[in-house]
């Protein structure tokens, strides 16, 4: 599917800073987003990428988005669990 969405010349200049067709990086912006919302999987995210999953976690954590996404209080219980085994 193919959308035109209107873009004003500012943000369009700052699309064209990453050195990559404007779409491409548009594309990549709104899927990194939909990642950092939990919206969809990293391997949804990959897929749409056209990445590896791995790939994709690796690229997503370098632009500061967490893989794993806990509270303190989910973090201290994963780790009273790990402490059990």
């Amino acid at each position: 599917m193919t959308i035109n969405l209107p873009i004003d010349p500012e943000l369009a200049g700052l699309l064209q800073t990453f050195d990559r067709p404007v779409p491409d990086t548009a594309r990549e912006l709104i899927v990194l987003e939909l990642y950092r919302q939990g919206r969809i999987s990293s391997g949804k995210a990959a897929e749409m990428l056209a990445m590896d999953r791995v790939a994709f976690i690796q690229h997503a954590s370098h632009l500061g988005i967490p893989f794993f996404d806990m509270t303190d209080e989910e973090w201290s219980a994963e780790v009273e669990q790990a402490r059990k085994l």
